[in-house]
């Protein structure tokens, strides 16, 4: 392109731009520019969570140290807080309305505390997923990390606890006839099924938990509801044997009570095979495999969105 100057001379014009005419998505993949945030691929997202994993051990052992900083019994109080609520249940529903019908006494006991402990990680991973991203707005707009970690991370901090807790469950257990066999390594294989369920729902509710503050609020009302409905302090089949059949076979097939079956079973002695409804292990399974998918694809779909707004 040219131009012809004053003087009938020839001057050459600026020739156009190799990007004129290109739209911005269009010169964004042209130089290898992505969006600020942007979500990654399934696996890229899964290899990105990988390379944090000491973050998420740290974090979540440093949460677990700072619960009970304030407190005098420090971190006693993590055995101390379930002990105490089973202690409750069996005053009010052991001895008062006697939901112990059709377990005897050296049973109900490890049968309650192991009930409320194993329930009470599901809990607390659930009341904590739902504050893990509204919770930590300052750590999720400061610093670029896959946002699942928050939520995984409470879920380890919440089965550490457990592991704890364990510690009394192992001595209630032996002071009530129930002594170390080989069954008792059933736990590890119940617990992991558990993580994985517990850690799969706390990334469906740090989702929803991030668009919706107020769900916090609602959900300890949630937990309260399907404890009572997960046989923590009573038998099921013993306490619906007037009712239909369905009702007790849908109470029992509920993941807290499956989680609760398994341990119990493994850790009681008079807590037999008859107890445990049918492929439980099975069902365990599945469980933690359908909620850890699919919470974890749930929670990724939103990654670009956590923090925004």
């Amino acid at each position: 392109m040219s131009d012809t100057t004053h003087d009938g001379g020839v001057a050459l014009g600026t020739p156009p731009s190799a990007d004129e005419g290109l739209g911005a998505a269009q010169l964004a993949a042209k130089y290898g520019l992505t969006v600020s945030g942007a979500r990654p691929g399934l696996f890229a997202y899964m290899k990105q969570l990988w390379g944090r994993r000491h973050f998420i051990l740290a974090f979540s052992r440093a949460k677990l140290t700072a619960q009970y900083s304030q407190a005098k019994l420090g971190q006693l109080w993590q055995v101390v807080t379930p002990l105490l609520n089973a202690c409750v249940y069996y005053l009010i529903f052991g001895l008062i309305l006697g939901t112990r019908e059709g377990i005897p006494n050296e049973v109900f006991v490890p049968f309650l505390v192991t009930g409320v402990f194993v329930f009470t990680f599901t809990q607390s991973s659930v009341m904590a997923g739902v504050k893990s991203i509204s919770g930590n707005l300052g750590l999720v707009r400061a610093l670029h990390f896959p946002r699942a970690s928050l939520p995984i991370s409470f879920s380890l901090q919440q089965l550490q606890q457990l592991l704890f807790s364990m510690i009394v469950l192992v001595a209630v257990a032996i002071v009530f006839g129930s002594y170390p066999s080989l069954s008792w390594l059933l736990v590890i294989p119940a617990l992991i099924l558990q993580f994985f369920f517990n850690t799969g729902l706390a990334l469906v509710m740090a989702r929803l938990g991030s668009k919706t503050p107020d769900l916090a609020q609602l959900m300890p009302f949630v937990m309260r509801t399907w404890m009572y409905a997960s046989g923590v302090m009573f038998s099921i089949p013993v306490m619906l044997k007037d009712k239909p059949a369905w009702i007790a076979d849908v109470l029992q097939y509920n993941p807290a009570a499956i989680y609760m079956d398994l341990v119990r079973f493994a850790l009681i002695d008079g807590y037999g095979s008859e107890n445990l409804p049918a492929h439980v292990w099975a069902v365990g399974l599945a469980w933690a495999v359908l909620l850890g998918v699919v919470g974890f694809v749930y929670f990724w779909k939103a990654e670009e969105r956590y923090g925004r707004g």
